[in-house]
């Protein structure tokens, strides 16, 4: 059994048991988050595809920790003109352990 679910404005394809990293989402370590937007759920013999979400599907994670990702540099620059600006960004992310999918 597989659905894909939404948050974060990113779609992930999960099964249980599968460990992922989603942008942040508030809780503690060992917390339970329900995602209630779930686009498509399929088990052995049907599939569900929803307009724009399964009515009654639901997918229940654990979060695992909370961490940063890695750094990504940003740089400008534009020719012969000496101007150059260098920034970075680092995304904060949440590892989750997907518990439940129910239909």
């Amino acid at each position: 059994m597989y659905a894909v679910i939404k948050t974060g404005a990113k779609q992930y394809k999960v099964t249980e048991g599968d460990v992922l990293s989603v942008e942040k989402i508030t809780g503690d370590k060992g917390a339970e988050v329900i995602f209630n937007e779930v686009l498509m759920v399929s088990d052995d013999k049907e599939i569900k595809i929803g307009k724009p979400f399964v009515d009654g599907a639901k997918v229940v994670g654990q979060i695992i920790s909370q961490k940063k990702g890695s750094k990504l540099i940003v740089y400008h620059m534009k020719r012969r003109k000496g101007f150059h600006k260098k920034t970075g960004h680092r995304q904060n992310l949440t590892n989750m352990k997907i518990t439940k999918i129910s239909m």
